[in-house]
């Protein structure tokens, strides 16, 4: 006996976040998306390996984040606009 069975995945909710300078750094990113509620909250987001940047984990705080670049946290993709 066969049993198809059919599986759909959940587009990833996406969410445009726009900068008014270049670059934006990672921690600073994360407060100003709301994602986290102080610095220290970022610090531990970021140091815990929950965020990616364009699609890999980032470990550094000041990574710098231009238009275009992408942040991903708890299945949500933030996008760098300008």
């Amino acid at each position: 006996m066969r049993i198809k069975v059919t599986a759909r995945l959940k587009e990833k909710q996406k969410e445009e976040i726009k900068i008014d300078t270049e670059y934006i750094k990672l921690d600073s990113f994360l407060k100003l998306a709301g994602i986290a509620e102080s610095g220290g909250h970022a610090k531990t987001a970021i140091q815990n390996g929950e965020v990616t940047v364009n699609g890999e984990v980032c470990l550094q705080r000041g990574k710098k984040l231009r238009p275009g670049d992408t942040a991903e946290y708890e299945h949500i993709i933030y996008i760098v606009t300008q």
